[in-house]
């Protein structure tokens, strides 16, 4: 089994910043991968942002050059920097975590961005 904890929601203005952080607990492998997904009202849940433990990063392209994920491997924390945050990008941020593809995916409980305009 593996935790998820996230922090880092908020509130902000159209143009602004946040930056999420979601701390891994549990059974973690030394290889696996770490990322964001996000759900908006009456939406689906979608892609956002994953790292693999070797660094290798993914972004959806609504986020790209406004979004950066990094991780730090020894903490097994993975991070969101959100700049330039448009009132689009508010929805429910949800951490993730797999080993590898086919095994099962971990999610946190969900962070709260709103960003008004």
């Amino acid at each position: 089994q593996v935790q998820l904890v996230e922090s880092g929601g908020g509130l902000v203005q159209a143009g602004g910043s946040l930056r999420l952080s979601c701390a891994a607990s549990g059974s973690i492998s030394s290889v696996n991968t770490m990322g964001w997904y996000r759900q908006a009202p009456g939406k689906q849940r979608e892609f956002v942002a994953t790292i693999t433990s070797g660094g290798r990063t993914n972004y959806a392209d609504s986020v790209k050059g406004r979004f950066t994920i990094s991780r730090e491997n020894a903490k097994n924390t993975v991070y969101l920097q959100m700049n330039n945050l448009k009132p689009e990008d508010t929805a429910v941020y949800y951490c993730y975590y797999r080993k590898v593809v086919g095994t099962p995916a971990y999610w946190g409980q969900g962070t709260q961005v709103t960003v008004s305009s």
